[in-house]
């Protein structure tokens, strides 16, 4: 959530930044609310002072036996508890429809992130080549499917389309991804491992920044009000809600693993098959607890991490900076590593690495209280896949793949498998 100081003084420096991820976002609405808000409050504020003042009045005529004028000074503050009760509904309606409409905007872009759309983000950096294949690469689906590392036909009658099964080796496979990232980034990155709850209430959302714009697209488990979880991310940023940290403690770094569930998977077309986009999938999730100072410090060692999981695998990927109008609704800035499937011949995000500033922090009010003193501070707030196991599998099962139709695993996934061929 924006900081509604920054809105009131300068409201169109707000807005010129904002435009810089929606043209035609609009704040009249809300500096209409907050107006009508503060010529509210000084009206209520004005009116319990006569009120006060009245009623100091009323005890002093009493303490002089002149009870008389004390009742007609009483009737008199009648009007005045009247109007003033009236009001202080009003205020408390505005108050609400003033955060609700808060709610709803989406982080300010940091200066770094290019302004534009999706489609002019900019590459930083590349690790490896694409492979050159003398023969036509196959799709994962193919591959899978031939392997009998996927089952897509049985998955569709169990649950429905784009649901995945991996079945043989690929169920083993699937499951020591899983296993080896989040003992990677416990035992070489330092991260404090967890393993949370894939179910999580309405506040958990709010604050995370799923809630209130994009309900429509979280599964619900209306019954309880529960939602399962789109990403991790919002169980971690909720682990030190209505805190305050100390600066000493700083930065946290959680690693958690989690099937992630997202209604909304995307557009029909070649992007939809397979392992591409799907309403359920692993993730292992990165996520940081960080100061001001050096929260952007912290995101290139994020992304650096989850480079890591690329490089030990030896696949090909490279590194992008989102433009201002892909920014997901709670980042300020993301950097997403792409990684090479080349049965499709393009490049699809494997992690998505984001600061997220006091945006979130705000809204589950999670502080640290500064090293040399002083008033509680907001944290900055970080998160980013270390890595989603979908596309890392397809990647694997593409880059990977032989003229015969099999695949050789990289050293450390045979090393885990136990298998150096999948054939």
């Amino acid at each position: 959530m924006l900081d509604i100081r920054k809105l009131r003084e300068d409201p169109e420096g707000v807005l010129a930044r904002l435009r810089r991820r929606d043209p035609d976002l609009d704040l009249s609405t809300l500096l209409s609310l907050e107006e009508e808000r503060r010529g509210l409050l000084h009206r209520v504020e004005e009116l319990r002072r006569q009120r006060k003042q009245g009623s100091q009045k009323v005890a002093l005529l009493r303490a002089q036996g002149e009870e008389g004028k004390a009742q007609q000074l009483i009737s008199s503050l009648k009007g005045v508890s009247e109007e003033l009760k009236e009001l202080e509904g009003r205020l408390s309606q505005l108050e609400g429809e003033l955060e609700a409409e808060l709610l709803k905007l989406p982080n300010l872009p940091h200066d770094s992130v290019p302004s534009g759309p999706k489609e002019e983000k900019l590459l930083l950096r590349a690790w490896g080549e694409p492979q050159k294949f003398d023969f036509p690469p196959k799709h994962h689906v193919e591959l899978g499917r031939d392997l009998g590392l996927l089952d897509f036909q049985r998955a569709a009658k169990v649950a429905g389309a784009r649901f995945p099964m991996y079945t043989g080796l690929g169920a083993m496979l699937e499951l020591a991804l899983v296993c080896w990232m989040f003992q990677l980034h416990v035992r070489q990155h330092g991260y404090i491992p967890v393993l949370p709850p894939i179910l999580a209430n309405r506040t958990s959302y709010l604050v995370s920044g799923q809630l209130p714009k994009f309900e429509d697209e979280l599964y619900h488990c209306e019954k309880d009000d529960l939602f399962l979880n789109p990403t991790a991310e919002s169980l971690l940023v909720n682990l030190h809600r209505d805190e305050v940290l100390a600066e000493e403690e700083l930065p946290l770094r959680y690693v958690a693993y989690t099937p992630c569930f997202r209604r909304e998977a995307g557009t029909y077309g070649e992007e939809q098959r397979g392992l591409i986009r799907l309403h359920q999938f692993n993730k292992v999730e990165l996520f940081h607890f960080t100061t001001p100072e050096r929260s952007y410090q912290d995101l290139e060692a994020l992304v650096g991490h989850a480079e890591r999981v690329l490089q030990e695998l030896g696949l090909h990927y490279r590194v992008m900076l989102l433009t201002s109008q892909d920014l997901a609704q709670q980042s300020a800035k993301t950097v997403d590593i792409e990684v090479w499937l080349p049965g499709q011949g393009r490049y699809y995000e494997v992690s998505s690495c984001s600061n997220c500033e006091e945006y979130q922090a705000r809204r589950g009010n999670i502080r640290f209280r500064p090293a040399g003193g002083g008033k509680p501070r907001f944290v900055h707030t970080l998160n980013g896949s270390g890595v989603a196991t979908s596309r890392l599998f397809a990647a694997i099962l593409e880059q990977n793949q032989t003229p015969a139709g099999t695949v050789v695993l990289p050293e450390r996934l045979a090393e885990l498998l136990g298998e150096r061929e999948l054939s």
